[in-house]
């Protein structure tokens, strides 16, 4: 596994486990890379074919019979736990949750049967992406992964359903296939049969799930379903932003930032120290789960670049970044111009707090241009950063 991230080692380890974890932080933190690194290594995490146990070999004039080795992986690396780790036939299944999704989207259930001709039913069963990937994995030698994405942007405890205690890795089937004490069925609308029947999930069945947990536009997922999963937390990482951006020992170095960018490194360390001053204002305003990522600034900047396109790679970056602010702080435009450092700002920051009465009372207005281009992005990020 040498060549995957620590992030997937683990969640791959936990996954062997729990069965089902789930993914989540703030935006901008690699959640959707790492889903898509996890069903590669899932894919890849081939092994030796187990051959039975041959009989212990005989040394002439040794004491001792000597047992004859276990099959290895051939993967390298990996002697730690993995999930499936002796199956061959895995496949990798995935959806996204969005408010429209439902049970029989997940699971099965009945639907309109569109493509209808005479003589053919009005509805049809549906057979979703959990029965799909559960199915696959009851196969022989088998194993599968189900990832969902954005899970908490659909009703979650109800597409889920009566899984939702089934999932649990202790009320799975045996690994055999067999019924257990502890096995948790639901009842599924057979696809071939049209009546209900009782269902459990295989033990060979992974789920991995992310979120943005601190979603303003989302409602939270219900306590009782996040005890089904065992999270894993990414969060907003500045080594790996300053390494990206090339600028590790910069902050040695430009100690104070110039009124007037001559280099790269000078614009791409303005714009780190305001992000980190941003996510420690809004874990202060609101909490620490609706900081902004490091990757928001990480698409398509890189230390070799010009000057010129590194502050239009910051002004695409700074867009996202003031987007998440306004509705992280939405209806609070004081909060907003905290944030941005321009409640009592420095006199070049393009950005400034206005008070202004209304009646009896007094509102506040963010004064400054609504897009910051490249003549004024700099400024911006330098005066965010005091």
């Amino acid at each position: 596994m040498a060549n995957y991230s620590k992030d997937c080692q683990n969640v791959l380890e936990r996954l062997a486990t729990s069965k089902n974890v789930l993914i989540s932080g703030p935006p901008g933190t690699g959640k959707t890379r790492l889903l898509s690194e996890i069903a590669q290594a899932f894919s890849e995490m081939l092994v030796a074919p187990v051959t039975p146990m041959s009989p212990p070999l005989h040394a002439p004039g040794a004491r001792v019979a000597i047992p004859a080795p276990l099959p290895v992986a051939a993967v390298p690396g990996l002697a730690h736990l993995l999930p499936a780790l002796r199956k061959s036939s895995r496949q990798v299944f995935r959806t996204v949750f969005h408010q429209n999704t439902r049970h029989r989207d997940f699971a099965t259930g009945l639907m309109p049967n569109v493509s209808r001709t005479p003589g053919d039913p009005d509805f049809i069963i549906t057979v979703g992406t959990l029965i799909k990937a559960s199915e696959y994995a009851k196969g022989a030698d088998a194993a599968s992964l189900l990832i969902i994405d954005e899970i908490n942007r659909g009703p979650a405890v109800q597409i889920f359903g009566g899984a939702i205690v089934a999932m649990e890795a202790d009320k799975r089937l045996a690994p055999d296939g067999r019924h257990q004490r502890d096995t948790q069925y639901f009842d599924l609308l057979h696809p071939t049969k049209n009546l209900f029947e009782p269902y459990a999930l295989p033990d060979d069945l992974y789920i991995i799930a992310a979120l943005n947990q601190a979603d303003a536009s989302v409602e939270p997922l219900d306590v009782a379903f996040l005890r089904r999963w065992e999270p894993y937390i990414l969060d907003p990482d500045i080594t790996t932003l300053r390494t990206h951006l090339g600028i590790e020992g910069a902050k040695a170095v430009v100690e104070d930032l110039p009124a007037v960018p001559t280099e790269t490194k000078e614009v791409f360390e303005a714009s780190v120290r305001a992000w980190e001053k941003v996510n420690k204002r809004v874990s202060l305003g609101r909490g620490a789960e609706f900081q902004i990522g490091h990757g928001i600034l990480m698409a398509g900047a890189s230390p070799s670049m010009p000057l010129e396109q590194a502050l239009r790679v910051c002004v695409s970056g700074w867009a996202k970044v003031r987007a998440h602010i306004q509705e992280v702080f939405f209806g609070d435009t004081r909060g907003i111009a905290a944030v941005l450092n321009s409640v009592n700002p420095p006199v070049f920051h393009p950005l400034k707090l206005q008070e202004a009465t209304f009646g009896d009372d007094f509102r506040y207005q963010l004064q400054g241009p609504t897009h910051l281009d490249e003549a004024r992005i700099y400024d911006a990020m330098r005066a965010i950063s005091l």
